[in-house]
């Protein structure tokens, strides 16, 4: 198994306010926990800067504007309570698309059997029209977008463990029977949609976990709800949200994953991949803000990808 590390060079350029839980020393922490000689066999590249323009892909017209409308020439500006902008925020997303798009066509063109890009700012909470969540441009689906733009893909299925339900790729896709999105989420928790009766068009499977269950609830939400319906769907491409703050020591949640049960669900999706679509998987960092629960889980995350075994890594 060939794994790609996509890291993203200018990943500080995006500021937050100083006690802001989505800060740059994340990506600092998993480069740290991937630089271990466990990950010598990684292919590492650094991602490119991407078209901007491609959020128009899955945003609206007006949104581009937005964002540049809303960015300060200096220091910080305030989408909403919880959502920044800086003056250079648009090139650490522009680079995180780059980075997106760079695995994506490694993944599809062979030169690596999966992939894990790790970027910021996440984005599986930006919707159509308004960035929210420490989102500012969906870069997952972009990157679902552009493999049927570019590649032809006719089915993408989107899988989300981050703690908090994705709700602006589900308003992307939920009329998109071409797009499969999975999500496990507590709930409650922000931003509050997610529940089970939000199908779409039958494409959209929301798992509700409860505060301060376990992995062993994770395990039955996805043997019994997501992967069976993600066999059903049978994508050409699989796609990760891969959020680490369902990990029990993350502040915004509630959660109480360990990090060896993101190694667990990382091989059962493998195993969907391998049967459905030559292993094909994209995997893309958004949450994670305790920095020990961020290191840990995606260090397994990473270490499932690579061989579909942890071996001996740090909790």
């Amino acid at each position: 198994m060939t794994t790609l590390l996509v890291s993203q060079p200018d990943f500080a350029d995006h500021v937050t306010p100083p006690g802001h839980a989505e800060r740059a020393d994340r990506i600092v922490a998993v480069e740290e926990a991937l630089a271990r000689s466990r990950f010598d066999a990684l292919v590492r590249r650094n991602a490119p800067t991407g078209d901007l323009m491609l959020a128009e892909l899955v945003h609206d017209a007006r949104y581009l504007p937005l964002l540049r409308a809303a960015r300060p020439a200096e220091g910080i500006g305030q989408l909403d309570p919880d959502t920044f902008i800086s003056a250079r925020s648009l090139d650490a997303v522009a680079t995180g698309i780059g980075g997106a798009l760079m695995a994506l066509d490694t993944v599809l063109l062979g030169q690596a059997d999966n992939a894990f890009c790790a970027i910021r700012p996440p984005g599986h909470h930006a919707e159509i029209d308004r960035p929210m969540g420490f989102c500012l441009v969906n870069t997952v689906a972009i990157t679902a977008r552009e493999a049927q733009r570019k590649y032809g893909a006719e089915r993408i299925a989107i899988v989300d463990f981050d703690v908090h339900h994705g709700n602006g790729t589900q308003d992307i896709f939920k009329a998109d029977p071409t797009v499969f999105y999975a999500s496990s989420h507590q709930m409650p928790l922000y931003p509050g949609t997610g529940h089970p009766r939000e199908t779409g068009v039958g494409n959209i499977v929301n798992v509700p976990l409860d505060a301060n269950s376990d992995g062993a609830a994770m395990r039955d939400a996805y043997l019994t709800r997501v992967i069976p319906a993600l066999i059903d769907f049978s994508p050409d491409l699989l796609l990760l949200s891969a959020g680490f703050d369902s990990h029990r020591l993350d502040p915004l949640a509630q959660l109480n994953w360990e990090s060896s049960d993101f190694s667990w669900l990382t091989g059962k999706l493998m195993d969907v991949a391998e049967r459905c679509c030559g292993n094909r998987i994209v995997s893309l960092l958004e949450g994670g803000y305790d920095l020990k629960g961020l290191a840990g889980g995606a260090s397994h995350h990473v270490a499932m990808l690579m061989d579909g075994a942890v071996g001996r890594l740090e909790d």
